[in-house]
């Protein structure tokens, strides 16, 4: 079975990127200290999703981002020969513009389709690893050959080795209810609709959940990879990021975000634990 991983981000632009991490938002940072910190996050998540041989690396991006400067930041990748493909969204809700990017690859099982499935992550994963990447595609695939996969397939269509291709979904949690990872094969009934907007306030996560039940989807779940959107989401991550680092010296298939921790070493930010006060007894 063909896999696409794919990239949904923007193209950093000063004042339009990880805005609730900016002074003018409450936050600890700049404008452009939040822009280059997102640009470190975005091409680290990159490195990871070209490292893994199992998907083909594909990118999205928002419809006015400049086309040339995500051209200049991709050349800075580690292996840019493996990104086959970048193109726009169509614009919209972030609900139209993931639905574009799964019909994009998947083409509802088209001849043409670009993969017989689609994982998708966001840029702002700094944590992201290559092992959770390679468990979701694997999960994606035998959820998809198992009995209840290919009962609730929307339709015949047979991958490059003639096996059937049956529904399947696959996601990994982040913090508040959201995900940050999403993957499904281009059998699968399962749209964007009222995901990441509802009138009714359910959270992405649960929404992406209510979806699988209703049609009785196989679902596969993998580790949490939490995002970075808020101060308090920047000062969880930086203990995680030094983790990292140290255990990569143990263990070759840890990838190590050397941007993102790049950045905020110059930046000077650390994170701290406030001692509990004193009382007396």
């Amino acid at each position: 079975m063909k896999k696409v991983i794919l990239v949904f981000t923007k193209v950093p632009r000063v004042g339009e990127c990880k805005t609730r991490l900016t002074e003018a938002r409450g936050g600890i940072l700049t404008e452009e200290e939040a822009t280059q910190f997102y640009e470190s996050c975005v091409l680290d998540v990159i490195d990871v999703c070209t490292a893994v041989d199992e998907g083909e690396f594909w990118l999205c991006y928002n419809k006015d981002g400049d086309r040339e400067y995500l051209d200049k930041l991709l050349s800075q990748v580690k292996n840019p020969e493996k990104i086959a493909g970048v193109f726009p969204d169509e614009g919209g809700t972030f609900d139209e513009c993931m639905q574009y990017a799964t019909d994009y690859i998947l083409k509802n099982g088209a001849d043409d389709r670009i993969a017989d499935a689609i994982l998708i992550s966001g840029g702002d994963l700094p944590t992201m690893q290559p092992h959770i990447l390679r468990e979701a595609l694997e999960k994606l695939e035998r959820l998809s050959k198992s009995e209840a996969g290919q009962k609730k397939a929307t339709k015949e269509i047979k991958s490059s080795d003639g096996s059937l291709i049956g529904a399947a979904l696959v996601e990994g949690a982040c913090q508040e209810g959201g995900f940050s990872l999403v993957g499904l094969t281009c059998t699968t009934n399962f749209d964007f609709h009222s995901v990441f907007y509802n009138v009714n306030g359910i959270t992405a996560l649960d929404m992406l959940y209510r979806k699988a039940k209703e049609e009785d989807l196989p679902l596969g779940y993998v580790e949490d990879i939490p995002d970075v959107d808020l101060p308090v989401d920047l000062a969880s991550q930086l203990p995680m990021l030094r983790v990292i680092e140290h255990s990569a010296k143990f263990d070759d298939t840890i990838m190590v975000p050397q941007r993102t921790i790049g950045v905020l070493d110059d930046l000077g930010i650390e994170s701290v634990a406030l001692p509990p006060e004193n009382t007396e007894e």
